[in-house]
């Protein structure tokens, strides 16, 4: 665990981490504290492998857009490659919330 994230992480999963969370904050214009909530709400139980994790197959604005959106009608989130994303509108999709400010999932101050 580190300081701002409640799962277990080698340093390069941190930093990849840390690159999700900065993709949220200059994607759809968050703090890094909500970010961050976001990141441990979805994955503080999740058991991280060692950098490359599975999930490092996939660039970080892929997994932004999963913990900041819910999927449009037919299942679709944007994944950040314009061709995959075509035709998909970003203003039908719905925020999800965030995490509770004040919850353990909020490390970092606002």
């Amino acid at each position: 665990m580190t300081a701002e994230f409640l799962m277990d992480l080698d340093q390069g999963m941190v930093e990849y981490f840390r690159d999700i969370a900065n993709e949220m904050i200059s994607r759809f214009g968050i703090s890094g504290a909500e970010a961050v909530a976001r990141i441990n709400e979805r994955y503080h139980e999740a058991e991280i492998s060692a950098y490359p994790d599975l999930m490092c197959h996939e660039f970080p604005e892929y997994w932004s857009y999963g913990l900041y959106y819910y999927p449009d009608a037919s299942g679709r989130l944007p994944t950040g490659d314009d061709a995959d994303d075509e035709g998909l509108d970003l203003a039908v999709l719905r925020v999800r919330p965030a995490p509770v400010e004040g919850s353990p999932y909020w490390t970092l101050g606002t």
